[in-house]
């Protein structure tokens, strides 16, 4: 599982700046006025080889009444708890302050690593100013300037230096199965009703689970693992909070699983909260199920399941490649049909196709209907190979592979998967020159 980083500091220290830089995109938004970010951001970040969970947090400040900044404070704290190491920033122009020393308390206590990063040295003559903040009580600073990129190598080789390029899990050849999904859609109820005894804490107030829990299913002489994933944590009134918990425990979860169960509330329907979960799972390429839970409240006729299917599959529009399974864990109705329609999934996940078959049918569809150009060249694909699986990935050589547009790959996906299915499994296309 890559670790969790997360930037913590005062308003406008330059945060979402050096997220932006490791990152490498302008994901957050960038503006002088403090509290612009007023929620978190996070996404995948990479350094020599070396994967990691970034989460950019909002100004910190510890005793505010302000509403605005009490939710800030609050997604801040669930942001350090849930780090594996904290990266606490400051401003070279501005010393240290009273509110720099006070969040130094604050994450002192968390007993995390903590990286003290002083930021805005835009040069050898600002390194002067750098020595102050050995006062702060977290080690030797470490200084950098987001905005130019300075030092920023030597910042990453720093902090990442500890990260393992593979993980402990990735040994365990179990299946390991992921429920994941918005607080109070019946994570833990399912994860019960598969073991038959009540495993976790379940009631209708979401947060009931605080952690991720591991459990070990023996299905059919067989041992698999399931990742329980929490809803939300400790009192939070603020909504933005609680689904910010709740994504950031799916990536944990994510991370360390083959196959993810995504579960959606029948009653509540599919919303963007959904979709962000499901495109953490489809970032990460693992493959997914998405599980209709509470399908027992439905009044229904033959016709129900497919109208809701279709209807789904309409939402996750280039997604629709996702099986969908109606169940109730309270009734335990088909319960075990998802697992194993999520044994399937993992099976297509590490299926390969053998070269000459990709080349006879592939290459046949290419040639009914050839890749288009806007410059108006000839672009050729002469030759296909699988070249990885878990994840699958396919490469396609040809003679101008910048050329090939998005729609015309998007086509030649839906060809592999109308050929050789990789059902709720993300695959990725690379594109290489071959004269």
């Amino acid at each position: 599982m890559s670790k969790i980083l997360a930037i913590i500091g005062r308003p406008n220290v330059g945060k979402s700046t050096l997220f932006n830089r490791i990152v490498g995109a302008r994901d957050a938004i960038v503006h002088d006025e403090p509290g612009v970010t007023r929620d978190r951001h996070y996404a995948s970040a990479d350094w020599a080889g070396k994967s990691f969970t970034l989460i950019d947090t909002g100004g910190y400040v510890p005793n505010s009444t302000d509403l605005y900044e009490k939710a800030i404070r609050e997604q801040a704290e669930i942001a350090i708890n849930e780090a594996d190491a904290v990266i606490f920033i400051v401003d070279a122009t501005e010393g240290v302050t009273q509110l720099d020393e006070e969040v130094a308390s604050i994450i002192r206590k968390s007993q995390k690593i903590i990286h003290l990063v002083v930021n805005k040295v835009d040069s050898d003559k600002r390194e002067a100013d750098v020595a102050q903040f050995y006062k702060l009580g977290l080690g030797i600073p470490i200084n950098i300037s987001a905005l130019l990129g300075r030092n920023i190598g030597d910042f990453l080789d720093e902090v990442t230096e500890q990260f393992s390029s593979g993980s402990a899990d990735e040994k365990d050849e179990r299946l390991k199965l992921a429920v994941v999904g918005k607080p109070n859609v019946g994570k833990s109820s399912l994860v019960n009703a598969l073991l038959g005894k009540s495993r976790h804490i379940v009631t209708n107030i979401p947060g009931t689970t605080r952690d991720s829990i591991d459990s070990v299913l023996k299905y059919q002489k067989e041992e698999i693992i399931l990742i329980d994933t929490a809803g939300l944590r400790r009192k939070s009134r603020i909504k933005e909070n609680v689904e910010f918990y709740s994504a950031l425990r799916a990536i944990k979860s994510i991370e360390r699983c083959n196959v993810a169960v995504l579960m959606v509330d029948i009653e509540a329907g599919m919303d963007k909260q959904d979709l962000r979960i499901l495109e953490d799972i489809i970032e990460r390429r693992r493959g997914v199920v998405l599980a209709v839970n509470k399908w027992d409240t439905v009044e229904k006729d033959e016709l129900t399941a497919m109208q809701f299917e279709k209807s789904i599959k309409k939402f996750l529009r280039e997604h629709d490649y996702i099986p969908v399974i109606f169940i109730s864990a309270l009734e335990k109705q088909r319960i075990f049909k998802l697992v194993e329609l999520a044994k399937d999934v993992f099976a297509e996940q590490t299926k390969r196709i053998p070269t000459n078959k990709l080349n006879n049918l592939l290459l046949h569809d290419i040639e009914e209907k050839p890749p288009g150009s806007k410059s108006g060249k000839e672009i050729k694909i002469k030759y296909i190979t699988q070249v990885k699986t878990n994840p699958p990935a396919f490469g396609f050589f040809g003679n101008e592979p910048k050329l090939i547009e998005e729609k015309y790959k998007r086509f030649l996906e839906g060809r592999i998967r109308k050929h050789f299915g990789f059902i709720g499994v993300p695959i990725s296309l690379y594109f290489k020159k071959k004269n």
